[in-house]
């Protein structure tokens, strides 16, 4: 087993030993997982530049990562089920599961939220796996400890494509991804010199608009300090400084050369270890093992399935099932040589085909293939259910995932994969009061998405666990497609939609687009060098259909969505005050809300019925809200428990909305 030593720092009552349901009080253990792995193991041949990271007198290669597990006092009490979150950027989140609010700062304390996962029984854990996220308490890594995560040997070729993207005018910035905001904070990419000729800096409008070269002279790996451009290969200076809503490009090559792939291995062999190993603080207590990770970590997650790794060095399978969320149709930057993990704008690595499940010819690019391929050859598959956002739709890639490239129709599902479109939603679970603002830093042309879908994906937890432990398969899959004529283009879906006043529309020759990807011979390499754009035809865009209020039929509505206050989108142009007017934000979705009277309705010429109309009161409105989450519930995507909290959700937005 390739984990060596479970480094103990901490152990403590967690919360203070509180006592959650029947389960009881839990325990934290922090500690430093030490790993060693052979490079010339059939389970790591994938793994890039692993070959080349220093060994030891064995032949391994070794090196350390963080962890967190949090698990009964009394484990057979629990549900005999482990799930391994794949952190996203270092943080331990439980909020998209218990119901907390996400800090507003980095953290080491775990929030109980509303206790869901522990009352359940769940023991939780976290790997760290991410080479870029800074050393500190309050994130989790690989590498925390000597050794660190290995090196490759620097090599004169594979540049990085570094793409930045600003909310306001800079006169530098730091190498490292820009769109997480203060979410990111991440080492920085830096220059292996400062001086390099290669370097070159791109400005476009737009992620596809043609590239200008800015000329050499006019920016350097620089900072700016008191107004002066100071020499610091971890930055870039621009003459004149870097203008909001402009697609900037730098491409040069990087100081560093981890094996980011180590991470994949981090996240499978410590779960191997927590779920088979004798020794550890698990040791017989876990049957079920659910793998769970959104965004980022659920790009992750199919990366991980797409190399096959869910199989240990001694073969047996890693997780039962997977949990991906809000990943859309994307991979990322998780097992390349100069890899970002963070890194997210298109076009870029990880926005590769294959896209769907099972082999299909790309009639683009003439390549077979299907994103569980290596891993069906493996075996191991584990079962798999993908939840998604509409902004996942609107960014352009999420129905690649079920589109037929070469018919255009659906794709048949695998009978171990279930997908669901969490209807009229964006990537965040959203929150009242309405605002443009976001969490990001930029600014909405309408106020951002409002509707909480968070219940909707604890049911598809708890359904993935029946499923794996019990057999018990889940609801069927929701998802906009040609067979049910529940999908249309964006376009088409635009000009219906247009007709709100209120809602800001992206523009069309501007929106992000999924055009297949040429990265020569850098790809069998596992570069990840800059692509370039095969031809000018596009992937197909999906969305869902609408309805007569604006909110989508082609997936599972929240109980607001069923009985709405408001049009909620899976889109939100940004504001001209931060550039890239017309540029869809990304990750965020708009909230228009219904007038109040008829007679407001009337004099802004909305189309909607008018909340008057709608309902008798708010008692009246609250009571259909029931109703439509019964109907949930009966259909298993919603658990008994949450209808109340369905409820209170719902109220929080009629609060907010109507008059008071």
């Amino acid at each position: 087993m390739s984990v060596t030593r479970l480094e103990i720092l901490d152990r403590q009552p967690y919360e203070n030993g509180r006592s959650f349901g029947d389960v009881g009080p839990f325990d934290r253990i922090d500690a430093i997982a030490h790993y060693a792995v052979d490079p010339l193991h059939a389970a790591n041949q994938g793994i890039v530049d692993l070959a080349l990271a220093a060994r030891d007198d064995e032949g391994l290669v070794r090196f350390s990562g963080d962890m967190t597990l949090l698990m009964p006092r009394q484990p057979e009490r629990g549900n005999r089920a482990l799930i391994m979150h794949v952190p996203n950027r270092g943080g331990r989140q439980l909020s998209r599961l218990n119901l907390c609010s996400r800090p507003d700062q980095d953290t080491a304390a775990v929030d109980p939220g509303d206790g869901f996962l522990f009352e359940c029984g769940w023991t939780v854990g976290w790997a760290g796996w991410q080479w870029d996220v800074p050393r500190s308490p309050e994130r989790l890594r690989i590498g925390l400890a000597a050794p660190d995560v290995p090196m490759a040997a620097r090599r004169p070729d594979g540049q990085i494509q570094l793409r930045l993207q600003i909310f306001q005018g800079k006169s530098s910035l730091p190498l490292t991804d820009q769109h997480v905001g203060d979410h990111g904070n991440h080492r920085l990419i830096r220059s292996a010199d400062v001086n390099d000729t290669e370097a070159t800096l791109l400005v476009r409008h737009g992620p596809y608009g043609d590239a200008d070269i800015i000329p050499r002279e006019r920016w350097r790996f620089a900072r700016a300090v008191d107004g002066l451009a100071v020499e610091d290969d971890g930055h870039i200076w621009l003459d004149g400084g870097f203008q909001p809503g402009l697609t900037y490009d730098v491409l040069y090559t990087p100081h560093d050369c981890p094996v980011v792939g180590a991470g994949l291995l981090a996240t499978r062999d410590l779960t191997s270890y927590l779920r088979y190993g004798a020794d550890g603080p698990t040791a017989g207590s876990i049957n079920h093992v659910v793998g769970e990770g959104q965004s980022q970590c659920g790009r992750f997650l199919r990366t991980y399935l797409h190399l096959g790794l869910n199989n240990d060095e001694a073969g047996r399978p890693v997780f039962d099932g997977i949990l991906a969320h809000i990943a859309g149709g994307r991979r990322g930057e998780f097992n390349n040589r100069h890899g970002q993990p963070s890194v997210q704008p298109t076009p870029l690595f990880g926005h590769l085909f294959p896209f769907a499940d099972e082999p299909q010819t790309d009639p683009l690019t003439g390549r077979t293939a299907g994103l569980l391929d290596r891993q069906r050859q493996n075996g191991g598959s584990p079962k798999i259910i993908y939840t998604d956002t509409s902004s996942e739709y609107w960014r352009g890639d999420a129905s690649l995932t079920h589109t037929d490239l070469a018919s255009g129709g659906d794709v048949t599902l695998p009978n171990d994969v279930r997908r669901y479109l969490f209807s009229s939603t964006q990537h965040s679970a959203g929150d009242v009061p309405l605002t443009q603002h976001t969490t990001f830093g930029g600014l909405g042309s309408a106020p951002v998405n409002i509707v909480d879908y968070r219940p909707l994906y604890r049911a598809a937890l708890m359904n993935l666990l029946a499923w794996v432990a019990d057999g018990v398969e889940p609801p069927e899959s929701a998802y906009p497609r040609a067979s049910t004529n529940t999908r249309q283009s964006r376009r088409e879906a635009m000009a219906t939609l247009a007709a709100i006043p209120g809602l800001a529309m992206p523009d069309p020759d501007v929106l992000t687009t999924m055009y297949p990807l040429d990265l020569g011979d850098h790809a069998e390499r596992g570069i990840a060098a800059p692509p370039a754009v095969v031809g000018r035809a596009a992937y197909p865009d999906w969305v869902s259909t609408v309805d007569a209020d604006g909110n989508e039929t082609g997936g599972v509505p929240m109980p607001d969505i069923t009985v709405p206050v408001a049009t909620h989108t899976g889109f939100n142009p940004r504001h001209p005050d931060c550039g890239g007017p017309g540029e869809l934000l990304e990750y965020i979705g708009s909230t228009v809300p219904f007038a109040a009277t008829e007679k407001a309705r009337a004099a802004a010429g909305d189309p909607r019925p008018s909340l008057a109309q709608r309902h008798a009161s708010r008692e009246d409105y609250l009571g259909q809200v029931r109703q439509a989450a019964q109907v949930l519930v009966e259909r298993r995507y919603l658990l008994a428990p949450d209808i109340d909290v369905c409820v209170d959700i719902a109220a929080a937005r009629y609060d907010a909305i109507a008059p008071g």
